[in-house]
């Protein structure tokens, strides 16, 4: 089960770049239930996610080079790339997502949570701005379908 908060930021912190980071990149072969792969630096995964918003099961699956390069191609929509900072914060590591074009300056912060219960007590940092938790909008499997400026022009 994934618990989990997301929040748009007012600012990114000073000491970032001291901060434990790695690079994602994901597609989605189905967004509704999600079915996503993801590669984070030279790590492979097929992940299922069921519906929900705060919380929803999850289950991921190992994958090699190989079979992501396979799956890649017959993904939906478009392929998410971003920088995930790993940030500590009381008893929680927040997850900042710095996302790529086409959706830069897009930037997302997520905390996972061990109960509901937990999720709704906790009192995020000065520098998170919004709390866009039940804004399907925020995503990234919506982020997968939208239309890009670039394939506008």
């Amino acid at each position: 089960m994934e618990i989990e908060r997301k929040f748009t930021v007012r600012e990114l912190p000073a000491d970032l770049t001291t901060h434990p980071h790695k690079h994602l990149e994901q597609a989605y072969l189905n967004t509704a239930p999600v079915i996503r792969i993801r590669r984070e630096d030279d790590v492979y995964y097929l992940t299922y996610k069921g519906s929900g918003m705060l919380a929803r099961e999850e289950y991921n699956l190992p994958l090699d080079e190989k079979s992501y390069a396979r799956l890649l191609p017959k993904c939906d929509g478009n392929v998410i790339s971003k920088t995930r900072y790993l940030i500590p914060y009381g008893q929680h590591t927040i997850e900042l997502d710095i996302f790529d074009p086409p959706f830069a300056p897009l930037v997302i912060a997520e905390v996972e949570f061990e109960t509901e219960k937990e999720a709704a007590a906790f009192s995020p940092p000065a520098w998170f701005l919004q709390d866009v938790t039940y804004d399907p909008a925020y995503h990234n499997s919506s982020l997968s379908k939208q239309v890009c400026k670039a394939e506008i022009s």
